[in-house]
């Protein structure tokens, strides 16, 4: 009997073990596939899956998203984390409705030519969304293979992923791409995973290098940690009566690009000086809550809130973004007002909304 080739044993392990009802796997297409693969970068599947359907009841092709006004995309995103993500989705899906008919080219370079899309994302939307032999190299995969091989270092340094991705080539079957590319994900997701590994059920176990050399939780090399520097910001919340709270558009490019934020200030002293510039001898009293903490991939940040209570609305001086008064009961609601929050931001807006519920004396 011939031995079965690391494809066929991958593929043989998908049939009755690979995940297989996964909401994006529902009548797959290139559309589909890409929403998803842009969605699972840096997020787990389970967090995914909601996002997901709400998107696609919202979205479902790419005509409907290029349509789409920024502002909404950002609002259904809310919470999923590293905007640009969702901001280059809506600049892509414009750009395959007007320059390529609606329709995804069907080669790794023409998709790479679009905004977010990288080489893994182009080899699963080719694989999955069209059946195209295409391979893949996302982090499940590399941790597969960096043990498989017994490959050194850290997996998205360039000499490594030199190496990874003609391994990857190699292995992609010329049939059966599209279970072969899901079963390499679902191996690295659900048996081969970064600690305590299910090798007694992986199909590749009698010849992974690093299970025969006992290196199994060393490899791969995770990446070099480095402290990560701490910022600090004031964030003001300026409400009224009505239940509004002031906001500002924070620009296209940068941390929460796009979305809708508090004014901040770097220092006590220029949050005061702009209340006086705003409210000039009425100033309303401040209460200031307790810091926020939130972590970006390359920093810590401490949130002070800053709550004032404006009469009759909130005021601001002539400022160069765009500014609007949020009605809090827009956050639970698919109004007019819905527009992309970043997840602390959203947190406070939550916390507003219990503290105009109490008395105006009554602390949050």
């Amino acid at each position: 009997m011939a031995k079965l080739t690391f494809a066929q044993r991958v593929l043989e392990w998908f049939a009755h073990s690979g995940r297989h009802h996964l909401p994006w796997q529902d009548h797959p297409d290139a559309y589909r596939v890409w929403i998803s693969e842009i969605m699972l970068q840096q997020t787990q599947v389970n967090t995914v899956i909601p996002y997901f359907q709400t998107f696609m009841a919202q979205y479902p092709n790419v005509a409907a998203l290029a349509k789409a006004p920024q502002d909404e995309v950002l609002h259904l995103w809310t919470g999923l984390g590293y905007y640009a993500r969702a901001r280059n989705l809506h600049r892509c899906a414009q750009i395959v409705q007007e320059q390529h008919h609606g329709e995804f080219p069907d080669t790794v370079e023409g998709l790479l030519a679009l905004p977010g899309i990288g080489r893994s994302t182009a080899g699963a939307i080719l694989s999955l969304g069209m059946g195209i032999r295409a391979p893949i190299l996302d982090g499940n995969v590399k941790r597969v293979l960096c043990r498989y091989h017994a490959i050194e270092g850290w997996p998205d340094q360039p000499s490594v992923q030199k190496l990874l991705w003609p391994i990857a080539e190699a292995a992609t079957p010329k049939i059966h791409v599209a279970d072969y590319t899901q079963a390499m994900m679902d191996l690295g997701a659900t048996l081969c995973t970064r600690s305590k590994p299910a090798c007694e059920r992986c199909p590749l176990s009698r010849s992974c290098q690093a299970l025969v050399s006992n290196r199994v939780e060393e490899l791969p090399h995770r990446k070099p940690k480095k402290k990560l520097p701490r910022r600090s910001t004031y964030m003001l919340m300026c409400c009224n009566a009505k239940g509004e709270v002031l906001l500002e558009q924070r620009p296209a490019a940068g941390i929460w690009g796009g979305l809708w934020s508090f004014k901040e200030f770097e220092a006590q002293e220029d949050l005061d000086t702009y209340t006086r510039n705003a409210f000039g001898a009425d100033i309303p009293q401040m209460e200031i809550w307790p810091v926020v903490k939130h972590t970006f991939s390359h920093f810590h940040l401490d949130i002070t809130p800053v709550f004032i209570m404006a009469h009759p609305s909130p005021v601001a001086v002539m400022e160069p973004k765009p500014q609007l008064c949020y009605p809090l009961h827009s956050m639970h609601s698919d109004s007019e007002h819905a527009v992309g929050l970043a997840a602390p931001v959203k947190a406070l807006l939550a916390q507003l909304q219990r503290r105009l519920a109490n008395t105006p004396a009554s602390p949050i």
